[in-house]
């Protein structure tokens, strides 16, 4: 994969690509420039003019260049060092900034020629935003803080109640319905602002740094709560982080940004396989690989013979297979997926090099 090659397709739970499915948002060569007149600047801008000369005539690339596709279900995680255009790009998905050149479509709308009421509508019915300042008003309490955007809706006491109790059970703050922000942990503060997006049944969920505030053993724990659910769920979400840590661990997909480019938009298997610049292979040069990778990623087309013997899961890491890979001496293994179809087999060498290193 080229750095310019971002789009990808959806993915399953056993990471197959879906490409015939339509996007929920589709980014198609977005530009957002911060300087005078940027508009006219673009319209006349070379082809291979880089960040360094931009800034140089007095703009800033926020988001340089860049196409990228989320489908339905599916988590997108945007990830970079500060500055690199993560959360502008965020912000841009759901027009909190306005674009400079390009095309952003929220379900087949191009939501920049979106008049005001309508842009207005569709955040407030689609689009669900926890950023990472939890922004709770301290003189309501968590049923309240999470019933607030049905009140702004207009939406009747009694269901606003039922739908904030509802999602405060979810996010596992039941008990706490009558705690007011300061008599809750950051951990718990966070939940009501996680609850409180959900409170409106978005389809689309926009989180900038949402755990980044928080300290380590809290943060693992909002992962751990956070995947729960979107297992229970299935949003469609863009989730920004500076931690590559976090984006392995939650993202279908990574988005790895620089000076406002994407450098790499894969599955996390492949970008720490096959990391497509040198940016991108320094994020991943500390990673145990085999703690990443999944068995269904190395698997390749079942042969007329096929191996004998139990399968291994295709959903499993190297790491969770490494007594079988190691104690097992076949040189290939059936692999099968979670439902038990078999789709293809794993050879044992590449999965040892993967696991102790190559020779």
């Amino acid at each position: 994969m080229t750095p310019s090659d971002t789009s990808g397709g959806v993915f399953n739970k056993a990471s197959t690509p879906m490409t015939n499915i339509k996007p929920v948002i589709s980014c198609k060569n977005v530009w957002k420039l911060f300087g005078s007149s940027p508009e006219k600047y673009l319209a006349k801008l070379p082809n291979a003019h880089s960040y360094d000369d931009i800034r140089a005539d007095g703009y800033i690339a926020g988001v340089k260049d860049v196409s990228v596709d989320v489908h339905k279900g599916e988590m997108l995680v945007i990830m970079g060092l500060s500055g690199s255009g993560k959360s502008t790009l965020l912000r841009c998905m759901s027009r909190l900034h306005d674009i400079t050149g390009g095309v952003i479509e929220v379900d087949g709308q191009d939501i920049m020629a979106l008049p005001e009421h309508e842009l207005i509508d569709l955040r407030r019915n689609k689009m669900g935003m926890v950023f990472q300042s939890f922004g709770l008003l301290p003189h309501r309490t968590v049923l309240e803080n999470v019933a607030f955007p049905l009140e702004m809706r207009g939406q009747g006491k009694h269901d606003r109640r039922e739908r904030a109790l509802e999602v405060v059970k979810l996010v596992g703050l039941e008990g706490r319905e009558d705690y007011f922000p300061r008599e809750l942990s950051g951990g718990q503060q966070q939940r009501v602002g996680i609850a409180r997006s959900l409170a409106i049944e978005p389809d689309i969920w926009f989180l900038d740094e949402p755990f980044s505030a928080l300290d380590p053993l809290i943060r693992r724990e909002m992962q751990d709560e956070f995947l729960r659910l979107q297992d229970l769920l299935g949003k469609t979400i863009i989730f920004v982080t500076h931690d590559f840590d976090e984006a392995l661990r939650l993202a279908d997909r990574i988005a790895i940004m620089k000076d406002g480019a994407v450098e790499q938009c894969d599955t996390p298997d492949k970008i720490v396989l096959n990391p497509a610049t040198e940016y991108v292979r320094k994020f991943t040069q500390e990673i145990d690989t085999a703690r990443v990778v999944h068995a269904r990623t190395l698997v390749k087309p079942m042969p007329p013979k096929a191996p004998t013997g139990k399968a291994l899961r295709g959903s499993a890491t190297i790491h969770e297979l490494a007594r079988t890979i190691v104690n097992d001496t076949r040189k290939q293994f059936p692999v099968e997926d979670d439902d038990g179809k078999l789709i293809g087999i794993l050879d044992r060498q590449e999965a040892l090099d993967i696991l102790l290193g190559s020779e």
